[in-house]
Parts: C-alpha cells; sequence; structure tokens
C-alpha cells in the first residue's frame, strides 16, 4: 500500500469525523493517561529520531497493554529474542533486554526512524502498516485503528490468517487514543495549529507551535514566536503542509 492522495483524504476525513463511543471514553482515557505517565520511557526509545514519544506509546498499549516485560514488536516477554513475527530480535545484544532497548529495534526494524512526516495520515498509515493491510480486503475499516469509535462495527482476525465477520474487537483502536491524546494536548494534529500564520510579527501561537515542533520532533527551533520560514518547514516536515500564509502553500 503506498500513501497516495486518496488513502491520505481517507484517513484525514475518517480521522476528521472519528468520535469515541461514549461507553467507551472512560477506558480510552484511562489509556491516554498511563501513555502520559510514561513519556519519559518512551522518549528514551526514540532518542535520535523524531518519531513522536506518544506514538510508541499507542503501539505499545496495542501490541503488549503497555506492559515493560515485553517486546515492542509483538509482546514476547523479554528475557529472550521474540519468538513470534518478527523473530529472533532483537539481533543485537543479549536477553534479557531492556524494554528500552527492544523499543528502539522494533521501530528501527519497522523503519520507522526514517518517517519525516507525522501528520495524522501519515501516522494512521504507519500504524496500519505496522499491524498489518488484511481487513482492506474485506471492505472493513481495521479495528487495529478504529475500533470504540463510530468507524467499526465488527469483522477481526481471531487468529493468524483466520478472518471471523461476526468477531468484534475489544481492544481500543489506535485513532480512538491518539484522539484522546489530541484532546489532552499531546498527540496534537496539524489542525490544531490553524490559529498560527506565516508572519515574522511575533504571537503567543507561534511560541507555543515553536515549543512543541522542538520537543516533538527535534526541529531545533529558536523560541523567539515569529512563524517564518524555519518554523513553517518543520511544520512541513511534521504535518505535510507549510503554514497558512506562507508563499510556498498550494
Amino acid at each position: 500500500m503506498t500513501l497516495d492522495k486518496y488513502l491520505r483524504a481517507e484517513y484525514e476525513r475518517l480521522f476528521r469525523t472519528c468520535q469515541i463511543e461514549t461507553k467507551r471514553r472512560i477506558f480510552v482515557d484511562t489509556i491516554a493517561m498511563r501513555i502520559e505517565q510514561s513519556r519519559t520511557r518512551y522518549l528514551a526509545a526514540v532518542h535520535d529520531t523524531i518519531i513522536p514519544w506518544w506514538f510508541v506509546g499507542v503501539i505499545h498499549m496495542l501490541e503488549s497493554n503497555g506492559s515493560f516485560n515485553k517486546h515492542l514488536h509483538n509482546g514476547d516477554p523479554l528475557d529472550k529474542r521474540t519468538v513470534q513475527v518478527p523473530i529472533g530480535r532483537p539481533i543485537k545484544g543479549e536477553p534479557p533486554f531492556t524494554w528500552e532497548a527492544s523499543a528502539y529495534d522494533a521501530l528501527h526494524y519497522a523503519e520507522l526512524h526514517r518517517v519525516r512526516n507525522w501528520g495524522i495520515a501519515q501516522t494512521l498509515y504507519r500504524l496500519e502498516a505496522y499491524n498489518g493491510w488484511g481487513y482492506r480486503r474485506y471492505g472493513i475499516n481495521s479495528p487495529y485503528l478504529w475500533s470504540y469509535t463510530n468507524h467499526y462495527t465488527a469483522g477481526k482476525y481471531v487468529s493468524d490468517g483466520k478472518f471471523s465477520a461476526t468477531a468484534i474487537s475489544q481492544q481500543a483502536g489506535a485513532a480512538a487514543i491518539i484522539r484522546r491524546l489530541n484532546e489532552r494536548g499531546l498527540a496534537i494534529t496539524s489542525s490544531a495549529w490553524k490559529p498560527v500564520q506565516f508572519s515574522v510579527a511575533v504571537v503567543s501561537e507561534a511560541f507555543i507551535l515553536q515549543t512543541f515542533l522542538n520537543e516533538h520532533t527535534g526541529a531545533a527551533l529558536r523560541v523567539d514566536g515569529r512563524a517564518g520560514e524555519r518554523t513553517s518547514d518543520a511544520f512541513n516536515a511534521a504535518f505535510g503542509m507549510y503554514l497558512r500564509g506562507d508563499p510556498r502553500s498550494v
């Protein structure tokens, strides 16, 4: 699967219209709080990349229910190399592995360190790729992304290669978690920055944006409140678009 303009538009539309099921909101909020509380450990796993720390937290919750005793790759225990796909990870080092070392390996194995755009479409694309594209052949939205939202009802792989049209995922989907993290001001997508416009004037919103880009993407911007070309470049690298008013915007 390629993230072309059609798939990008699909992800953006689904996320824009995504609503967490009312009865599931408390559960999703608990997951979001757990991710926030483990921010330091997630930052350690992405220390020389621009992978958002909260992205690692989402995968961590989905793959191993937030356990720091399991490999991020697939939830296998850390006291030995992985035995499920991908098998034999990490290659370097000897067990038992620290969670951070294993997570670092998992992110590089999936080549997520090469991603330079962490807008919502790219984020959801990477998450679906991490889990697999199998649900698309059945014409349903992947529960790995959309479970607990209005964009998923039923249909689930109950074991490797075995799909059930009536099985219902009991796990919160990544999009639901990101939506709640967004609401808590942690996983912020491009739409949250609409008030910030390309300008050399000092504005308070630009201070906040520059701080966010430095913390989440490694942009190394001067936090001066002037949303000029460098800030717009960093914004484009993170979200796939320049700031409003930038002459390069189309």
